[in-house]
């Protein structure tokens, strides 16, 4: 679990990381196992390298991410955001 990722969470601090290698620029809203057994964020993409170039709402496997920054940047919650994120089977922290 990574205490990183909870405390920006809980915080609404923007965090930095480097997904497959592209900086990714996010708003952390829910922190869990995903339903395929993968530590993973649903984050609201703000900035940085899109494969689809689009930002919006994403779900990163943690496993393939670097470098994890927490920045001093805060974000309001997004309009859109459930609670109890289906893709999760189990929550560790949540907006």
């Amino acid at each position: 679990m990574n205490q990183q990722i909870i405390t920006a969470i809980k915080n609404q601090n923007v965090i930095e990381f480097y997904y497959d290698g592209e900086l990714r620029i996010v708003e952390p809203h829910c922190y869990g196992e995903t339903t395929a057994g993968n530590e993973g964020l649903r984050a609201y993409q703000i900035d940085g390298y899109s494969s689809s170039g689009k930002m919006g709402w994403k779900m990163y496997d943690l496993g393939k991410t670097d470098d994890i920054e927490v920045s001093e940047n805060t974000f309001e919650v997004r309009d859109g955001y459930k609670r109890g994120d289906k893709g999760m089977a189990k929550i560790f922290a949540e907006i």
